[in-house]
Parts: structure tokens; sequence; C-alpha cells
């Protein structure tokens, strides 16, 4: 007894202590494989860390989303050339924080005065590379434009960090791998050759690489910017003098009297004349938010139409990465773009059925299409039968082309947001390494690859004609909540550009995930309906899907008839960057994809 009391009496042996976890092995809920940035002065998202350094350096000089997004995008074009070069196309979404409004800047070049279809007809395609592989450069008067329209700064101000990096830049491996695999291809144009390969040699990683034509180019448009802003302290008429000495002085005489020399269709009078315009964007409403996009020139519109019709169906009940959602999902895509394909060109040139394209009826009878296996035809659907006024263009049913053209190659996407909630979205390609660089002369601009686009069957809204714009892939986007500042978001990868930012906005729009999970979730995507490069190959039923996808979910796809093709864990190619204002606090956000080295900072 003595002895229980004793017991009762003891001290309970210690208990070991809990061991300290170190820092680094802390998880957080909900962990990414890189951070959202969360901030409130700003936050740029870009391809590469030298255009979002760009980008941020003129947000702390004091310029808006759009000071930051020219900055970025012309650094981009002297870093980025593996996909982006300042002679490309910048295709722009503005939301004006003042107004209000959204704002569509064209940036995507009309073809020469001399392009028309005979011209190609004995190669069967219109070629991706070389001195006839491009449209009218639209870099230059894109942002220009955007500039004058919502920006703060001149145009030298926002080029200083380009100049720099024209002057010389460290080269990063990525590009250095690009140069390798592409130097054979580019021996074919001897400017290009000499500006990327100077004396044969190859760029390495670490190296400063220099570009001094283009930086000449660059110093002339600064400095016709600067002399007329001192002489009239007028910054729109400062902006437009500098965009005028690229397209009207003597940079546009040697770029034509190169590619004229090149045995290419471009001349002097295509640039002089070439004007981008502004124009007011294409909107949906979906899932309780305003999607906007660009218009029927480009397939920016193929997005709304698939959110709509996804909508229709009743995807929002359904829970993501299940059978069901990814089934949807794809078929959804497929009725879009298979439309995008039939009824798309350039409205200046070609009547579009845009009004029946993104109307709710429309995209009903769409939705009601899609059945419980997938589809293996291209089903077009009737838009002119929603559209008020009868159909004035030529039945045209798209279609493989005879020979195979060269490689078509990519983009880079730039997102910027301030604290005022002004939202910039572009998205800038061509004037691209791959297939072959193509440059003009002297100058050190590489010219656009975008004349492939069009089509050369006459029946085509699409079809290529003088000063005609083609049906561009390239697809910025900008979201609104309630009339409010939501989201900036675009990426590269042609014909996968829309369906890829289709893959996070329903997470997002619809479930409210944080917007890095949502871009790092698990995607597919779909080469059923006919590409949009080269010989416009079709790949019917195959819908390309990340191996995270449960291997269930992906046996359940494939009795649905979908034709699988499995690739790595990140494996869609794209490269998702995106920004927006967080509703409620208004506080700012961003992300960018591990699938492609993107880069995102602010705060």
């Amino acid at each position: 007894m003595a002895g229980s009391t004793a017991a009762q009496g003891m001290a309970a042996p210690a208990q070991p202590a809990e061991p300290a976890i170190e820092p680094t092995r802390l998880v957080s809920s909900g962990e990414t494989l890189r951070p959202e940035i969360v901030g409130n002065f700003g936050i740029v998202a870009a391809g590469r860390h030298y255009a979002v350094a760009a980008g941020n350096r003129i947000l702390l000089a004091g310029g808006n989303a759009t000071d930051a997004g020219v900055a970025a995008t012309l650094a981009a074009a002297v870093t980025e050339i593996s996909h982006f070069g300042f002679g490309g196309e910048a295709p722009t979404l503005i939301y004006d924080a003042k107004t209000k409004k959204v704002l569509v800047v064209n940036g995507q070049g009309t073809a020469p005065g001399l392009a028309t279809p005979d011209k190609f007809a004995a190669e069967g395609v219109i070629p991706g590379n070389g001195p006839n592989g491009g449209t009218i450069p639209a870099v230059v008067d894109a942002m220009a434009l955007a500039l004058q329209l919502n920006g703060t700064m001149t145009l030298s101000q926002v080029m200083e960090t380009a100049i720099e990096l024209a002057d010389g830049f460290v080269m990063y491996n990525f590009l250095a791998e690009v140069f390798v695999s592409q130097q054979k291809s580019t021996s074919k144009y001897k400017s290009a050759y000499d500006t990327y390969y100077p004396g044969g040699k190859l760029p390495k990683t670490g190296e400063i690489f220099r570009q001094p034509n283009l930086a000449r180019t660059l110093r002339i448009i600064a400095d016709a910017d600067r002399s007329t802003f001192a002489r009239t302290n007028d910054r729109k008429a400062a902006i437009q003098a500098g965009r005028d000495a690229f397209y009207k002085g003597d940079i546009a005489r040697r770029i034509a009297a190169a590619m004229e020399a090149d045995g290419g269709l471009m001349r002097y009078d295509d640039l002089a004349r070439y004007t981008g315009k502004v124009e007011a964007p294409a909107v949906v409403s979906v899932f309780g938010h305003d999607v906007c996009k660009a218009g029927f020139w480009s397939q920016g519109p193929t997005l709304l139409m698939a959110l709509n019709i996804a909508e229709a169906v009743g995807i929002a009940a359904m829970t993501p990465d299940s059978e069901i959602y990814l089934h949807t999902l794809a078929e959804s895509i497929k009725l879009a773009f298979d439309d995008r394909n039939m009824f798309f060109g350039d409205p200046d040139f070609t009547a579009v059925p845009g009004k029946g394209l993104l109307s709710k009826a429309y995209a009903a009878e769409r939705a009601s299409q899609i059945g419980p296996m997938a589809s293996l035809e291209h089903r077009f659907g009737n838009p002119w039968a929603h559209e008020g006024r009868p159909r004035t263009t030529p039945q045209f049913m798209p279609h493989m082309l005879k020979r195979n053209g060269g490689p078509s190659a990519d983009t880079t996407a730039i997102e910027v947001v301030d604290k005022d909630g002004n939202l910039f979205s572009c998205t800038p390609s061509s004037g691209w390494l791959l297939g072959g660089a193509y440059i003009a002369g002297d100058t050190g601009v590489p010219m656009s690859n975008r004349l492939t686009i069009f089509d050369l069957d006459l029946a085509s809204p699409n079809v290529i004609a003088p000063y005609k714009r083609p049906r561009t892939t390239l697809s910025p986007s900008i979201v609104l909540k309630k009339g409010a500042p939501y989201l900036a978001i675009g990426t590269p990868g042609g014909d996968n550009q829309d369906q890829q930012i289709m893959n996070v906005l329903l997470r997002v729009l619809i479930h409210d995930q944080p917007l890095q999970a949502a871009i790092e979730a698990p995607r597919v995507n779909s080469n059923h309906f006919h590409g949009s490069f080269a010989v416009k190959k079709d790949e019917p039923g195959v819908l390309e899907i990340e191996d995270r996808v449960p291997a269930e979910v992906r046996a359940g796809l494939t009795a649905r008839g979908h034709k699988l093709d499995v690739l790595g864990p990140f494996g869609v190619s794209t490269g998702i960057v995106a920004v927006g204002v967080v509703p409620g606090p208004g506080t700012l956000r961003g992300g960018a994809d591990v699938r492609r080295e993107r880069y995102v900072m602010g705060w």
C-alpha cells in the first residue's frame, strides 16, 4: 500500500520533446513548385528574367503597367530571339483603370501589297522562314500605340533597357542551345548568320552576346522620340516621331531594299503605309466574369466560344481532373477550334459571323453535340443561323495542304499589373531563330514568320491578300470581375495558346483556385483540329495529357475514344504567365509556369 502511495506521488516520466522542425522541411498548405507572387505596387510576368527586370525598372521609375509592359516587350525582342524578335508582331490588350475600359492594340502586321495566292502556288504552302515568311513588322507600331493610349512615359524612356541589352546581354543556356540547333538553318541567310554567328562562332552560355546593328536601329528610334519631345514637349507626338523613324525613314528603306534583293515581296511602301488599329475587344460573360480577347483576325474568340460551350454543358458542376470534366473540356475545345478554321479571318476583308459565334444560343446548340464519346470527326456549326443576317461568304472546308512546309516556332507572353489596377497583356511573336532567322540587311531586325498562317484556298476567309491580317494564333487575354480588373493572362504555344489559357481559367473562375496552383495543375491539349501553320495538319481525336492525371482517369478517357498522347508531368508545350487584382482587398498577385522557365516578380 505504501509502495502504491509512493508510486502515486512519483513524478511521471518526462516525455521526449518534439524535435524542432527544420525550416527547410516546412511544408505549407497548397504548396506549389514556385510561390505565387503577391504585392500592392506592381507585378510583371514574362518569358525571361530580362523582360521582367525591364518592366520592374519602369515601375520603380514611376511608370504604369503599360509603360512597364512596353519596356518588357522591347527587352524580350532583344533577348528572347529563339521565340520573338523586333520585326515580329505584338497583339496587346490593355485595361485602362481611369476609363475602366479594355482596348485592343492590333499589333498584327498585314501581308505585303504583292502577296497573293498565285505567288505561292508552285510551292503549295507559304514559307515560315526567309524573306517571304513574314507580315509587315508590327512591334514598333503596337508599342507606340499602347504608350500613346495608356502610358505615361516617352518611347525613349521605355527603350533604355532594350538598348542596353542590344549592346550586350549575358547569354543564357536555353538560348545558347537554340543557337547550336539552328546554326545550319540560319546559314541560309547571310545577314542573319553574320549577326548571330559572327565569324561562324557559336554564342556560349555566360558570354556577352552583342547585336550592334539592332542597337543602332533602336537608338535611331529613341533619338527621334527624344529630339521631338525636347522640341515640342508633346509626349504623343514624340512617340509618333520615334515610330515613324522605323516605318518611314532610313530604317524602312534599308529593310525594303534588303527584302527585294533577297527575293521578298515586301517594299518600302508596305512599311510606310502600315498603321495598326485600336479596337474594342470581343467579350463573353461566363462563370460570373467578363473574358476579353482580340477580334476574329486572331484565334482569341475561340477561347470565348469554348468557354461558352463548356458552361452550357455544365462543366461548373464537374470535379477538375475527373474523367467527365476533361472529356467536356476537350470536346468543347474541338468544336470551337473547328469553327475557328472555317469562319475566322480579317473582318476588314471577309464577313465573319461573330455575333452568332459568340451567342449563348449557338453555344447551347454546339454543347448538345457533346456526347459520352469523343468525336473523331470535324464538326462545323452554322453560326449564320444565329447571326441575324444572311450568309455572304462562300462555303469553305478546312483541309491539309499537299506538301510539307518549314518548321514553325513559338512565342512569348508579357503580363503586367500596377497599383492602380491597370492591366497589360501582350503576346509577342515571330522573328524567331527556329527554322532559320531572316534579318533584313544591316538593320539587325529579324523579320516576321507569320505569313504562313494564311490559307491559299480562295474560298477561305483567311486566304492571303494584300494588306490583310492573317488569322493569328497570338492571343492575349484580360478578365474582369463585376467590371473591375481581375486578370491578365497569356502563353506561347501557337494553336495551344487558348486551350492552355482555358485549362487555367476554368480552375480560377469556377473554383477560385490560387493562381499559381491553377497554372501548375495538370493539363490537356487537343490536336484534333487543323493546325494554323505550314500544311495545316490535323490529328482527329488526339489528346495530349500530362501523366499526373490519374491512370484510372486516363483509362476512362481512352474508353471514351480519346487517342491519348501521354506526356511527362509538365509536358504540354506551354508557358502560362498571369497577373491580376485580388477582389476585395485589391492587392496584386502573379504566377508563372514551371513548364518553360517563365518568370514573375513584383511586390
